[in-house]
């Protein structure tokens, strides 16, 4: 291979693992999938990862030319159809020995297809987090609270998310949001009024980025484990702040 395209394989393989790790892919998948498409193009993939950036080195099997990129790792909505699409894409190019136009061509086409729409996302998270109420022991009364109050928070969620706001501040508010919605429960007498107050906020909890610090961590990726975990409690601290301000204001409905 010339330096030219051991370039602009490293270019792409750069864009596939920025791409699968800004979509909460865990680590030791990431760095799998990415050296099996390295081996599809004909290269040694060598990467090292962080919170923020990664960092991989290609290295051509013959020539022993080598090239480093360092990319930044943007910040993607969780998708576990691109976590799906862009992991069959690796083993397609392994198995059908495909070319770096046509493994870039079907990449463009799997990171461009459009997301779920919002709308249905808004009402399927709030039926869940309703769902939850029920399963805690809320009654029909204390669900239809806890799902309009979570479609109020996830709403408001959705818009500062678009806005781009620190996405701390966003879980602050939208804890804040979503509880004093369902705070009105009290007022309206519903006998499981603290159920619908404590899983109104459910919808927030950081399970993906835990589980993906814990597997990180077992896989021997400790930096990145250890910095996914930590993100992921302090948007656990975020959620309390904005609950508890939420139960200051409400705290003698409570007693």
């Amino acid at each position: 291979m010339t330096r030219e395209q051991i370039a602009e394989t490293a270019d792409f393989i750069a864009r596939y693992l920025s791409y699968m790790l800004g979509a909460g892919v865990h680590t030791s998948r990431v760095v799998r999938n990415s050296k099996r498409l390295g081996n599809a193009l004909g290269v040694d993939v060598a990467i090292h990862t962080s919170q923020k950036t990664a960092m991989l080195t290609v290295s051509d099997k013959d020539s022993n030319v080598l090239n480093t990129r360092v990319v930044d790792i943007p910040s993607f909505p969780i998708s576990f159809e691109w976590n799906a699409d862009l992991s069959a894409l690796s083993w397609a190019a392994h198995d059908r020995k495909m070319t770096l136009e046509e493994v870039r061509r079907e990449f463009d086409t799997l990171v461009s297809k459009p997301g779920m729409n919002p709308v249905f996302v808004l009402f399927m998270v709030s039926l869940a987090n309703a769902s939850f109420c029920r399963l805690f022991g809320g009654d029909i009364w204390a669900m239809l609270v806890t799902f309009t109050a979570t479609m109020i928070g996830f709403f408001t969620r959705q818009h500062l998310t678009k806005k781009k706001v620190n996405h701390y501040i966003v879980f602050i508010v939208s804890a804040f949001v979503a509880s004093i919605c369902a705070s009105t429960s009290l007022s309206l007498g519903i006998p499981t009024a603290e159920i619908a107050l404590a899983t109104s906020v459910l919808y927030l909890v950081p399970g993906v980025p835990l589980i993906n610090g814990l597997i990180d961590i077992t896989d021997g990726h400790i930096q990145t484990g250890i910095s996914r975990i930590v993100n992921a409690f302090m948007l656990i601290v975020c959620i309390a702040i904005g609950l508890s301000i939420t139960l200051i204001l409400v705290k003698n409905s409570l007693l």
